[in-house]
């Protein structure tokens, strides 16, 4: 029996490892970068969705405003919710030089030339729903205006009002 000398390996397999390695981290960058782009929402208050205009409509949305509890209106049979928000200013500079967010909700609700934006939502009735309740919605501007929410968050800032508890100092 005679050894066959073995050939010397080829850098051909190396380069087709190498161009295999590429593409997959390609895909894997593509898959992220555009499962990214497609989860991002613009995030506006009333007066910003209202500058925008028809450039947004059929977008998916996230808006901010304050609840104007004389407009909210609740049918428990089609679990039809419909309020308006007020708009609110986005930058928190304005909200802490205001007096906090407890105080720009309330005059955001209180000014009758504030813009206002009416919402739609059909789900179980929110507990936290309430006159100068901070609201943020995500969904789409519908053909007549009114913003169509598919999801609803609220938060109450009267209930954070009070201090922070200070923490016990471990005696």
């Amino acid at each position: 029996m005679t050894n066959a000398p073995v050939a010397p390996a080829r850098s051909g397999g190396r380069v087709k490892f190498l161009i295999g390695g590429l593409l997959i981290v390609a895909a894997v960058v593509y898959l992220i970068a555009s499962s990214t782009q497609a989860a991002a929402q613009y995030y506006l208050t009333v007066d910003e969705l209202a500058a925008k205009g028809d450039s947004v409509q059929g977008r998916d949305l996230k808006i901010s405003g304050a609840v104007d509890g004389e407009t909210i209106s609740y049918d428990p049979e089609t679990l039809t919710l419909r309020f308006a928000i007020a708009n609110v200013p986005a930058d928190l500079s304005q909200i802490e030089e205001a007096g906090g967010l407890a105080e720009v909700l309330h005059q955001a609700v209180a000014d009758p030339n504030a813009r206002r934006l009416q919402v739609s939502y059909v789900g179980p009735k929110p507990d936290l729903l309430r006159h100068e309740a901070q609201a943020i919605i995500t969904g789409r501007i519908g053909q007549d205006g009114v913003f169509e929410a598919s999801e609803l968050l609220l938060k109450c800032p009267t209930r954070y009002e009070q201090e922070v508890p200070l923490q016990s100092s471990g005696a």
